[in-house]
């Protein structure tokens, strides 16, 4: 395949969603590394590196992946410009030979097998996210980029998902992080990786929702308003001339059927207001409201009557924000629309909520306003899954909740530590040794399964050699622990999954010269919708035992490998390990 073909070849879908992530997107140790593969005549050699990482995040013993799609999308458009070459040339010591940078023109990734578990499965320690098959020196160039793709995104969705299953299937999760975000592109992977754990972007609220995040990837954007919107409203309080032209200019509102229109909505919600002031029941918790902040509402009403929600703690949540919110949202219901709900931001959130909730079953008892209890209470403030897990433990009436800070930057773990290791090259296994058995690699090329049980729950996953027979249903299959001799168990699957599968498959020339390959004829994965690995994390998440996922001391998931190859490692182990000599 001439280079231009093979250029062409490669590009079959966009580039990744960051323009940043290049060729150039690597450690310079990559390129110097090339370089001398290069000049030893080794860089064609056909190299096999599994990506996984060692231990799971945040205290826990799960995650989820995520990133392949922007890995395939590197793979599918790797190619240097002669600007990256040159540059290239500038770097590397000035020994290197004009024959070298001739070979980083032609290259691409052509030549590379990607195979990969799907984005959005949870996973485990130890077990290949990524396996990358071609020319040693092109598969070297993609260690760094590949790392920093799938690194972060998978920490960042795994965050997502505890938060999820902390707050229950019931509840609104929202990601609010674009301003407390490590920079733009972790402020856009965030927006997406927190969906695919389990965050949602609904009809309802998005205030803080990334609109580039929603443009490139379709997440649904809906708005509110924050605490300045309320306290540009000022109010001339010597004449309580809150009807000033000067605040607010038009008061008239149409209704939602389009039948009739209300030329005073200023003067309906006032009246409004006076009947819950006065409502026996309530016990005459409300006085005055600050009126600036209903000016606010009542302007936000106007021009967003079928999406009210009002940020209601500016001033004085239940003696101020939770009336004025009520007065406006009864208004709109005299006019066809329903109002959303309100946003608690500080305070006893438990409280508050509770008290709030109390307050719209008594307007919706007292006032007869069909659904008006029901409406969405959404809080925010710093939250992380300590504040939620409090909160479900005080009992509160939050529906929705809005979390920032914590969750985009992963402030309990700065990062997974996903490795790149070479498993094979050349057909010939290969094991990196370390006096820390936890670093050891677990040699050659590989398949991998998931082996379920009776009850529908995953039991543990298992790693055999290529061409090794695949784990049948009902076979006594025997599972040993990579390193310790004694951990060990047979199973019997009620269903096998293999993980693994093909998303980049190279030349089609590939199963030619490895005929006894397994994939030989596999057709190449397609990526899926956004939503589609959304609803897969979910339904994962599902089908794990409930004390694998749970927040506090879960049990560990089992990582398992075949007995044949479990002896292959400790063959190789033993032959790879220098024998010491005593003088």
């Amino acid at each position: 395949m001439d280079a231009k073909a093979s250029q062409n070849a490669g590009r079959v879908m966009d580039g990744p969603t960051n323009p940043m992530v290049t060729p150039l997107l690597t450690d310079l140790y990559q390129f110097t590394m090339a370089y001398a593969y290069w000049k030893a005549g080794k860089h064609n050699e056909r190299a096999v590196f599994d990506l996984y990482f060692r231990k799971n995040p945040f205290g826990g013993e799960f995650t989820v992946f995520a990133g392949l799609e922007e890995c395939i999308k590197l793979i599918a458009n790797f190619k240097l410009t002669e600007e990256e070459v040159s540059f290239i040339h500038k770097s590397l010591p000035g020994s290197c030979e004009e024959g070298f940078l001739n070979y980083l023109r032609e290259i691409d990734c052509s030549d590379v097998e990607v195979y990969a578990i799907s984005e959005g499965t949870v996973v485990f320690p130890k077990v290949p996210l990524l396996r990358l098959e071609g020319p040693v020196a092109v598969v070297q160039l993609l260690e760094t980029p590949v790392l920093n793709l799938v690194n972060f995104a998978s920490l960042v969705t795994t965050n997502a998902a505890r938060h999820r299953l902390v707050a229950g299937r019931s509840k609104m999760l929202f990601e609010f992080g674009l301003r407390r975000a490590q920079g733009p592109d972790g402020a856009i992977g965030a927006s997406k990786y927190c969906y695919i754990g389990g965050f949602d972007a609904t009809r309802w609220f998005a205030e803080y929702f990334n609109v580039a995040a929603g443009r490139l990837f379709g997440i649904p954007l809906r708005g509110t308003h924050s605490h300045a919107f309320v306290s540009s409203f000022m109010v001339d309080y010597s004449n309580f001339n809150l009807q000033s032209p000067d605040e607010i200019l038009e008061r008239s509102l149409c209704s939602s059927d389009g039948s009739s229109t209300c030329e005073d909505f200023v003067t309906l919600v006032h009246s409004w207001l006076s009947k819950i002031q006065w409502l026996k029941s309530l016990g005459g918790i409300f006085g005055e409201t600050n009126q600036s902040e209903l000016a606010a509402f009542i302007s936000y009403a106007l021009a967003f009557p079928n999406n009210f929600l009002a940020l209601v703690d500016t001033y004085d949540v239940i003696r101020s924000g939770v009336p004025n919110f009520c007065a406006v949202a009864l208004a709109l219901s005299d006019l066809g629309y329903r109002a959303v709900g309100i946003r608690l931001d500080s305070g006893d959130l438990a409280y508050l909520s509770s008290q709030a909730r109390k307050i719209f079953h008594t307007i919706e008892k007292e006032l007869g306003v069909p659904g008006f209890g029901k409406m969405i209470i959404t809080a925010s403030n710093d939250l992380n899954e300590e504040t939620l897990d409090a909160l479900r433990k005080q009992g509160h009436e939050v529906d929705c909740f809005g979390i920032g800070t914590y969750l985009v930057t992963c402030y309990a773990q700065a990062a997974l530590g996903c490795v790149f290791k070479l498993v094979e090259i050349n057909n010939q296994p290969r094991i990196k040794l370390s006096e820390d058995v936890s670093k050891v690699s677990i040699p050659c090329k590989k398949r991998c399964y998931r082996l379920y049980g009776k009850e529908g729950y995953s039991l543990v996953d298992i790693m055999t050699g290529e061409n090794e027979p695949c784990p049948k249903v009902g076979e006594r299959i025997l599972c040993r622990h990579p390193f310790s001799e004694s951990k060990r168990a047979y199973v019997v699957p009620k269903r096998v999954e293999e993980l693994l599968k093909c998303y980049w498959p190279g030349k089609s020339g590939r199963s030619s010269e490895y005929p006894s390959s397994p994939w030989k004829g596999k057709v190449r994965e397609e990526l899926p919708a956004l939503k589609d690995i959304r609803d897969h994390c979910i339904k994962q998440l599902v089908q794990m035992r409930p004390d694998h996922i749970r927040r506090l001391n879960p049990t560990p998931y089992k990582v398992s490998v075949s007995a044949n190859l479990y002896d292959f490692i400790h063959f190789l182990w033993l032959n790879e390990a220098p024998v010491g000599e005593l003088q």
